[in-house]
């Protein structure tokens, strides 16, 4: 076999992953309000892939032509924009018969061309007290390089200003930093229906009122496009360089980057095509895409619901953790037994009382915690700075180099310096992506530590939509390496040994080696052995072909993977004991968790890493074994419900198909409807035994 059909091409794998993003806005049974956002869903995914994958790729065929290396890389490029290709028209498809449902249920979403009288007044009046301030043409002349003035983050109008023979062009940025996307208009009188308009459209409509008066024409013709650009950058290596001022000089480059990807109105004139890449410096290996009227369907996330509330997910109440809700306090709590939180299923508030309380309670000496994307009005910042404010001795480790969260991050970093917070940027080039926090409380004549290890973000907002498990403990042997890991991140060039944390870059890949080997081991000699694996993306060859091995040698491998997966499923000979799945709901499935059966006595351990090559090798992860044989049967069984799933899990397989699990003669399981139900049940159980032992201990 070519060993090129053992591996599946990671971007295509991506693409396939977002294929069933895609198919989630398809999907008739999700609300249809849902399906219009899970449209923008998939295009803020594009955006990214292009920023990110297709830009590796295109740099990968530069320096191959530099050093005169093969053809691969543009095979593969060439493969990514057939793909792409093929998903913008199911994507064009499906916008249009979602359109047309929600003219059925009536909600009109209307160009400028489909205006009554009455609306257009009224949007000629929004136009010019709302609008105007905010919008400022930039003229295509010899003098303006658009390259520096761009932003991929933005659409624009590209206006043609067309007198007699001659034409100039114009572009305007759609200000959606300062302006919704989306504008409702007043109700028509007698009329049921509910009208919004982009604001591309208000533009389009009011066009000769921003040019009129400054520009002699004939007549003015308007066209959407938008640029992505390569995200990545190079930090200075100069030693009088902080990290800091290294982070803001790579934005800088980023913003100036050179474009990976132009997408024009299709119906734009060849010869502003040809400007208007001539000015971008669109090379051959870049995607040029022809398009519809409207680009940045990233804002389609946040799509209003103006009708009715069926018309949208019921929000689920997120459940309270009975040990915490219970106990005098967070501490309490967590001294009482190792808590396990699964979000958005628990409320991330036993997270934030947790910081709140340690930034007042006089026992806590100090708080350790590691930023990587927080909330934009982040109550965790806030709890650091108050712990400062009270004299607790507060270290914060901010990683700068978070993608698209690196500005942010640099004036998080600033804030809690000025706070008096001592803030640790970690090394250039090693990212730090653990999840971890650790408080030191002095207690009678001993300090004692309390740890949070966890797979996602101190992030209020995403743990209200990414499944997420966190782990509050107390445990000595687990809270003495988790100071140890940020003793390591404080200084990562020091000798280090860990025997419960599995922590990249220092033992991930021989400790992850040491688990399969052990499970093939049991499988050679007849003893119960297996793997269950969930994580966002598995790429790296190294741990597949560890995975291949285990297969091959009878261990049974059940992988459950939201992204990119190459490995392939059912080869012969060795992956016949794999089965993969992929879960796409309206929570974005982010855990990483592994199972090891371990004959009969699983090891399960929870991770902010993914089996990729940078988060084994080149970045700061952590996975924390689950120690509490219930907290172990919890995890099994969320896992196994999962597996379960006859809704909305697809097959993995060598073709990419996406496949739905085929459902038979089974019932209907919705894994996260039935993971909600499985933990309030969980919950209520403990409240019935703690109030059963309570009656007891009253009678006695």
């Amino acid at each position: 076999m070519n060993t090129n059909d053992l591996y599946i091409e990671k971007e295509l794998s991506w693409l396939s992953f977002n294929e069933r993003v895609l198919q989630e806005a398809a999907d008739k049974s999700v609300p249809l309000i849902e399906r219009v956002r899970f449209l923008g869903i998939f295009s803020s995914n594009t955006d990214e892939f292009y920023k990110v994958r297709f830009a590796d790729v295109k740099r990968q065929i530069l320096i191959n032509e530099e050093q005169g290396g093969g053809d691969q890389a543009k095979q593969l490029l060439s493969k990514i924009q057939s793909r792409v290709l093929k998903l913008n028209q199911d994507f064009d498809t499906l916008y249009n018969e979602i359109l047309l449902e929600m003219a059925r249920r009536h909600i009109f979403l209307v160009n400028e061309l489909q205006l009554e009288d009455s609306q257009k007044a009224w949007l000629k009046h929004y136009f010019q007290q709302t609008i105007l301030p905010h919008v400022t043409p930039i003229l295509l002349t010899d003098d303006v390089d658009i390259l520096q003035v761009l932003k991929d983050e933005y659409s624009y109008l590209a206006v043609a200003i067309n007198r007699g023979d001659e034409t100039h062009y114009a572009l305007i940025e759609i200000p959606t930093d300062q302006l919704p996307r989306f504008v409702q208009l007043p109700k028509t009188k007698g009329k049921r229906h509910k009208t919004l308009i982009l604001l591309d459209n208000i533009i389009r409509l009011c066009i000769d009122d921003l040019f009129n008066g400054f520009f002699e024409y004939d007549a003015l013709a308007v066209y959407a496009m938008k640029m992505t650009r390569d995200a990545e950058y190079d930090l200075s290596q100069e030693v009088e360089h902080s990290l800091l001022e290294q982070m803001s000089e790579g934005l800088n480059q980023r913003l100036t980057a050179m474009p990976v990807r132009f997408v024009y109105q299709r119906d734009m004139p060849g010869k502003m095509i040809n400007v208007l890449c001539d000015k971008l410096k669109v090379s051959s290996y870049d995607s040029v895409i022809p398009g519809g009227r409207y680009h940045n369907f990233k804002d389609f996330i946040g799509f209003p619901n103006v009708s009715r509330s069926y018309l949208e997910n019921k929000e689920l109440t997120p459940i309270e953790s009975y040990h915490f809700k219970s106990a005098r306090n967070a501490f309490d709590a967590i001294k009482a037994q190792d808590i396990l939180l699964y979000y958005p299923y628990h409320t991330f508030n036993h997270m934030t009382e947790l910081v709140r309380q340690a930034s007042y309670d006089p026992k806590v000496r100090s708080i350790k915690i590691n930023i990587y994307r927080v909330a934009k009005n982040s109550r965790i910042i806030d709890s650091m700075i108050d712990a400062a404010n009270n004299g607790k001795n507060v270290t914060v480790v901010v990683e700068l180099q978070a993608r698209f969260d690196e500005e942010a991050n640099i004036e998080w970093a600033r804030r809690l310096t000025e706070a008096g917070v001592n803030v640790i940027f970690g090394v250039p080039g090693l990212k730090i992506h653990s999840k971890l926090c650790l408080i030191t409380r002095k207690e009678g004549n001993e300090l004692v530590r309390y740890a949070h290890l966890g797979t996602g973000n101190f992030n209020e907002k995403t743990a209200r939509i990414y499944t997420d498990f966190s782990l509050l403990t107390c445990d000595k042997s687990i809270t003495d390496e988790v100071k140890q890991v940020f003793g390591y991140i404080a200084n990562p060039y020091r000798p280090v040994n860990f025997e419960q944390l599995i922590v990249s870059p220092r033992n991930s890949r021989s400790r992850l080696y040491e688990l399969i080997d052990r499970e093939i081991a049991h499988a050679k000699q007849n003893l119960p052995s297996g793997i269950t694996l969930k994580v966002n993306n598995l790429v790296d060859r190294g741990l597949i072909n560890m995975l291949y091995q285990a297969s091959n040698n009878g261990v049974k491998i059940k992988l459950i993977i939201r992204g990119m997966c190459s490995l392939v499923p059912g080869i012969k000979g060795i992956s016949d004991n794999i089965t993969a799945i992929s879960i796409i709901d309206r929570f974005l499935e982010h855990p990483r968790v592994a199972v090891f059966e371990n004959n009969g006595d699983p090891d399960v351990y929870i991770s902010s890493a993914d089996w990729m090559s940078r988060n084994i090798d080149n970045r700061i992860e952590v996975g924390c074994p689950i120690k509490s044989p219930t907290l172990k049967q919890r995890i099994i069984d969320i896992l196994n419900i999962q597996l379960c799933d006859t809704v909305k899990a697809r097959v993995i397989d060598e073709g990419m198909h996406n496949h739905y699990v085929p459902r038979g003669n089974r019932r209907k399981i919705r894994s996260q409807t039935a993971i909600y139900d499985y933990l309030k049940h969980s919950e209520k159980r403990l409240k019935k035994h703690a109030e059963r032992a309570e009656r007891h201990d009253d009678r006695n």
